[in-house]
This record gives C-alpha cells, structure tokens and sequence, in this order.
C-alpha cells in the first residue's frame, strides 16, 4: 500500500463482509499479520459509498471490549457507517496501548500510523468507503494516536475524535509519556512532521474528565491549541463559544466550540451546531474521570452518567467533510 494515497472506493471489491456483520479479518502488512474487527451496517450496498469510523482502543483493551463500552456500532448502524477496530497485539506494547510516545510511531509512513492508514485502505478495497468521511478516533492511548493520524494524514482523515488523550508529539519516550499524562506539561518541542500540507489539520472533538487521574485534562487543551495553531496564517479568525450543560444522568460538562469567522460569514448569536465552518469542539466533562463518556457499563473505561461521546463525535464527524483543499 501507499502511505501517500487516500482511501477510495473502488467498483472491485477485494472481498465483503456481509451487512450486519462484526467480524475479525486478518491483514498482513510489512511481512507482519495483523487483525482488526470490521462493523459492516445492515444497510449496507456495493452501490453507496459509506463513511468509516477508526476506532483505536486504549490501553489493556480490545476491539471487542472497546466496541461494546463505547456503542459506536449501534450508532454506526443508524448512520450506515462502517467501523474499523484495529487490534493491537501485547506483541507490540505489554499493555496492548498504541506507541503513541515512540519516534518511529509519530511520523508519516511509519510504524503505526502506516499501518493504520494500510488497514483504512484495506477496508475500501472490501466494501465501499467514500474517501470524503474518513475519520480517526481513540481513548486514552488510542486518542493520542489517532490525534498522530490527524496530524500526519490529514489527507485521509476528514476529522478527528480524541477521549482523554494527548497532543501529537506530546512525548518522544516512555518517561516523557508518563510525565506528561501526569502532570499535563505542554511540550517544549513539537517535532516536524510529514504531512504533505501541516495547515490542513482537520476538524477536531475532544472530550476530557477534568478529575481525570491517568491522563491530566490539561491535555485536552494543548490538543485544541496544537489543532488551532495549524490554522495560524490562514485570513480567517477563530471565534469560541462555551455552552454548558449536563447529561440526562446530570453529570454536568462544558462544551466550547471553535469556529472560524471569514468576513461576512458568521454574525453574532450564530447557531456554531451547524455552522459548516466550526474547525473544533471541546468538551470538558466535570467530575469524570478517565473514561468514555456516556459508554454501556459493561465495557471498560466507560462512564454511563455522562454525555454520549459516541454520539457527539459521530455528529461531528458526519459535520465534517472532507472538502478541497484538505
């Protein structure tokens, strides 16, 4: 495969998982098998290209655990979205996390973020993916890599979904890593990256406990930050607007939305739900702690009081596009 290539649909369809089907497909990438899970909704066609949904596990969990704690399936199900969990083998990390913290895992073309975009690329060899909504999402370990895909592959991925993670790059080691999920120190030192364009981060939603012990939540503001920063040049101006809130369980949040405003474009009192230039959204989720907000209980890592994260990302996602230039 072609890490510099996007994901298209294609009329020669490898092989396909029948519709309604939640499967584990093995895939061989650089002399190596591996293995994701595949959600393919009921309502799939050959004839309707589907958005994709990544979907990239925490630490100590598994496409099964991670698919059943976060309900995206269902959620993907009335969207008719297909979802990929990729499995990341002990083999790899001791905890089964993504190296998210590793040089070799940071950058286009390499380590993990290659063979994530491999699997993307495999699955729109199977069914039909439209190219245009293909997006990234993760907890914990898996956040931060996906927020690594955001940044390196900002041609593949349309928007980007990080629960409780970390900026890309926010560490180059293990004791870096540690220090900054515990303390939540920005980093000195962003490496450059791959990405054929570094201004065209895409659109992005992070939601963060701000009791959160494992990951401090003051991630969560460096990721928003590092994501705003891309926009930096570009003649439009960032506009923010916080709207609190709370569950139906009552556990309350604040959801800040980042939005640019092109002259002429945005008036004040714009309703930023479905202003089609909302660049960001960050959903700080008080009193939680490191866990998937509004997930089922009998997954872990979840946390069923809260707002559904599922639901929330997939609005974002299917909000967001790709569109020229990105």
């Amino acid at each position: 495969m072609d890490g510099n290539a996007t994901p298209s649909a294609t009329n020669a369809l490898v092989h396909t998982e029948p519709p309604g089907s939640f499967e584990y497909v093995d895939f061989r990438h650089a002399g190596t098998l591996h293995h994701y899970r595949l959600y393919v909704p009921p309502a799939a066609t050959p004839q309707q290209p589907m958005a994709l949904v990544l979907m990239l596990h925490g630490c100590t969990q598994n496409p099964d655990d991670f698919a059943i704690g976060t309900g995206m399936n269902l959620a993907a199900a009335q969207a008719n979205a297909l979802v990929l969990y990729p499995a990341q083998p002990r083999s790899a990390n001791v905890n089964a996390c993504w190296n998210w913290f590793e040089p070799h895992h940071q950058r286009r073309g390499m380590g993990e973020p290659a063979l994530l975009v491999a699997m993307v690329r495999d699955v729109a060899q199977r069914h039909s993916v439209d190219a245009q909504r293909v997006y990234a999402a993760g907890l914990s370990a898996g956040g931060a890599m996906a927020a690594v895909l955001g940044r390196e592959y900002p041609d593949v991925f349309a928007a980007v979904g990080v629960h409780s993670g970390l900026q890309a790059g926010a560490a180059r080691n293990l004791t870096a890593a540690l220090s900054a999920m515990r303390t939540g120190t920005r980093p000195t030192v962003v490496p450059a990256h791959a990405a054929p364009n570094p201004a065209s981060y895409p659109p992005l939603i992070v939601f963060h406990g701000d009791a959160d012990t494992i990951v401090h939540a003051k991630n969560s503001e460096h990721l928003v930050d590092a994501a705003l920063q891309a926009l930096a040049g570009s003649p439009a101006r960032v506009q923010r607007q916080s709207i609190p809130g709370q569950s139906v369980a009552g556990q309350r949040y604040t959801r800040t939305v980042y939005h640019h405003r092109r002259a002429g474009r945005v008036s004040p009192g714009a309703d930023t739900d479905v202003d089609a230039d909302v660049v960001a959204e960050h959903w700080v989720l008080h009193g939680a702690g490191h866990a998937w907000s509004g997930g089922h209980a009998t997954g872990s890592h979840t946390d069923p009081r809260g707002i559904s994260a599922t639901q929330e990302m997939l609005r974002f996602f299917l909000a967001h596009p790709k569109t020229a230039g990105h």
